[in-house]
């Protein structure tokens, strides 16, 4: 029996219909109704939206630190609930179901200690003569109503990093969450319908791009946040006309072990940053380039504990490896496998497919024009290669269209620094995976993986601007 959940519309919970239907990503039955907006439903949210900045603008910053430390208590206290749904909605192993809880609350609790830090600067503006007697400063101010869009494979946590700063800054937002996995974004939704946040202030509305588009080319909305593929961010942000667009659209990201790294560590650490999440993770690692002296080892030893991987039902806590998000992206997987294999490349281990869910896959000798090399896989695989000299593997993950984060393997901190003075990346991982992320640090990359940066203090940046202040002293000048 499947469960209806509303849709929320300017602070208020309605149920227009129940056409979006969300399937257990492992059973394949339905297992939750949602509404999907239409267009009156979007006006009436920009509508809603505008009006809200006035009030807004007289709800301060305690209230809005108290309305995130609500919502991260109730995330708490609700966290099997969460848990559960993000691994039925999802196909999220449950092990990382329930971490992924844990990052909402963490995000939710810092957004709350940053909506009181917002400040500005005091500005010295005698610098010349004909400055004689004046003082600025200035502050940051919400930019106005905001558009996020968050993607399926962090449904709690992407939407997390958009929301709570949105409500850290003052900013209104519409939030339209993937139709794979609206679930969690309304539950959030839920919670915040029980605080004094200011009702017409905020709405969730899973929709369809086409719906979608009215909200991304409409000049009443001041911001576009978007996490999602490179091709649709792009076109987003054509669309976008005179707003400030974020854009987080992922990468292929590489690994470096280095001939001094700890080996048991690092292989720990990317068996982990390959295959955790199922491998559907924008900073899942890649691409491994491993120094030719432990190169047989290293692979050796990591395919024997790829092999060791559990798949299966998500709801078993022994599952490491659930579905991909449909069974036609395991399909799409496993053929750029085979044309990495037909191309010259050797299967390590894995490579099969059941339905969604694709066994652990490692390969070498891949070519690098490959599309498991050039491409964003976003699945449970990874590629091998070997490297002779240091400078060399910055040069070989360089060659990337994308560059969100890159993890180094390595014991001598001048390789460190010249990792993170040559990589061309948002950024760097020394002695861990690129996959590795806290949520207050800044987040963002660089090419084709996007534009500016989230982590809670950073997004609160981008959501504002800066207002200034010039008072002329009459009595000087």
């Amino acid at each position: 029996m499947s469960v209806s959940y509303p849709m929320i519309l300017a602070g208020k919970p309605i149920t227009p219909n129940t056409d979006l239907l969300v399937k257990d990503k492992f059973s394949g039955e339905i297992s939750f109704r949602v509404p999907l907006a239409d267009e009156n439903h979007i006006s009436q949210a920009i509508d809603s939206a505008e009006r809200s900045v006035e009030s807004l603008a007289q709800f301060k910053p305690y209230q809005r630190r108290d309305v995130l430390q609500y919502c991260a208590s109730q995330f708490e206290l609700r966290s099997e609930e969460l848990a559960s749904i993000l691994c039925i909605e999802a196909g999220k192993p449950i092990k990382d179901s329930k971490g992924e809880v844990n990052r909402l609350i963490d995000t939710f609790r810092i957004a709350a200690e940053e909506a009181t830090r917002i400040g500005g600067e005091i500005l010295e503006m005698q610098i010349s003569p004909r400055a004689n007697g004046y003082r600025g400063m200035y502050k940051r101010v919400p930019i106005g109503p905001c558009l996020l869009i968050t993607p399926f494979n962090f449904p709690l946590n992407l939407v997390a990093h958009k929301v709570a700063p949105a409500i850290a800054a003052g900013c209104p937002f519409i939030l339209k969450p993937a139709s794979n996995t609206p679930v969690g974004a309304l539950l959030i939704g839920e919670i915040l319908c029980q605080t004094d946040l200011p009702s017409d202030s905020f709405s969730i509305l899973p929709c369809s791009p086409a719906t979608a588009a009215t909200l991304v080319s409409d000049d009443r909305i001041k911001l576009l946040s978007f996490t999602g593929s490179p091709d649709v961010g792009w076109k987003l942000k054509n669309a976008a006309g005179r707003k400030r667009v974020l854009l987080e659209l992922g990468g292929n990201a590489a690994v470096i072990v280095d001939e001094n790294a700890d080996l048991e560590h690092a292989i720990d650490r990317i068996l982990f940053g390959t295959f955790y999440q199922s491998g559907q993770s924008c900073i899942g690692v890649q691409r491994i380039l491993v120094h030719e002296s432990i190169y047989l080892e290293f692979r050796e030893q990591l395919a024997e504990r790829t092999r060791q991987l559990k798949s299966g039902d998500p709801k078993s806590a022994e599952t490491f490896i659930g579905p991909l998000i449909s069974e036609q992206e395991a399909i799409r997987l496993e053929s750029w496998i085979e044309q990495a294999v037909s191309a010259g490349g050797r299967l390590i281990c894995g490579g099969n497919r059941s339905g969604a869910i694709l066994q652990p896959t490692l390969l070498e000798d891949v070519p690098r024009d490959a599309r498991l090399c050039r491409a964003e896989a976003f699945g449970p695989v990874a590629v091998l290669s070997r490297f002779s000299e240091f400078e060399q593997a910055l040069i070989q993950v360089n060659d990337s269209d994308f560059g969100l984060q890159a993890g180094v393997f390595t014991n001598d901190v001048h390789k460190a620094f010249l990792a993170w003075d040559r990589l061309e990346v948002g950024g760097v991982i020394i002695n861990d995976v690129p996959s590795w992320r806290v949520d207050h640090m800044p987040y963002g990359g660089v090419k084709q993986s996007g534009l500016g940066r989230e982590g809670i203090r950073f997004s609160i940046e981008e959501m504002t601007e800066i207002r200034l202040l010039v008072i002329k002293d009459r009595n000087k000048g």
